[in-house]
């Protein structure tokens, strides 16, 4: 196997059509005063696209096979950062400098949880454009009532909101995926108070989608489940309610009810 081969077990998938950073430009609204964290670079393609524009880049890449032609790209471009590790156990928040802007082509197999961790535990990070699935994009910000909707759709909306969607064509990879794919950028907003409570209620209502709300938490063990009955009953919602009805907001007033 080439070292330059997409491997499945990291989810990869080359960004090879450079007519697309176009529209990631636009989308991130990239500043030469910029620091960027990029995860997944593949071939450097967005990399050094970035580097000319921004003030620094971390890019963080898990394949080891990659490293030395990842290295051979960025050679003149001081920069860059190249970290070969795994996103999702890095200490993003200790980088330096900080990174304030997420932008890249993730891995299919960590989009949902990169996305999930930098919302809550990197602080300066102020807004996210990524390629991801489609099916990924629309779980992000899908309304309460749909199937995509759930606990990150909860999760994201409660921290951020789309500035900007584009779909992207399975063309621009290499190997083309079976699955649509889409950029997706959004801003951070304020966080709800106690953000880590409602995180745990979010995260329970949803872990049981077949049963009752109340029974969901009682079952995550958030709450007993006559304390879950009156909590919902604080906020306007009956006992027989499932997790998704629950606006994101609501999900906030409940965590505030639990607590009262």
């Amino acid at each position: 196997m080439s070292r330059l081969t997409p491997r499945k077990e990291f989810g990869q998938h080359f960004l090879v059509d450079r007519n697309v950073l176009r529209v990631i430009d636009r989308l991130a609204a990239l500043d030469a005063d910029d620091v960027v964290l990029e995860v997944g670079p593949g071939l450097g393609v967005l990399t050094t696209f970035l580097a000319d524009r921004v003030r620094y880049v971390h890019a963080v890449e898990i394949d080891r096979a990659l490293e030395q032609p990842l290295r051979d790209v960025l050679a003149e471009r001081e920069n860059v950062a190249l970290l070969i590790a795994d996103a999702l156990a890095v200490d993003i928040a200790g980088l330096e400098p900080s990174p304030r802007k997420l932008v890249a082509n993730l891995p299919y197999n960590v989009a949902t949880p990169l996305v999930a961790e930098t919302l809550t535990g990197v602080p300066s990070l102020t807004s996210w454009c990524v390629m991801v699935q489609r099916e990924v994009a629309d779980r992000f910000f899908a309304e309460p009532g749909r199937k995509a909707y759930g606990a990150v759709s909860v999760l994201v909306r409660l921290h951020a909101r789309r500035t900007g969607f584009h779909p992207v064509s399975r063309t621009v990879f290499r190997p083309a995926p079976n699955v649509d794919s889409a950029l997706v950028a959004f801003e951070r907003i304020a966080s709800p108070p106690d953000a880590d409570r409602v995180l745990a209620v979010v995260s329970a209502a949803f872990a049981h989608r077949r049963k009752t709300l109340a029974n969901a938490l009682a079952l995550g063990g958030v709450a007993g489940r006559e304390r879950a009955v009156g909590a919902l009953a604080a906020i306007g919602r009956p006992a027989d309610v499932r997790a998704e009805a629950l606006q994101p907001e609501e999900f906030v007033r409940l965590t505030e009810a639990l607590a009262a």
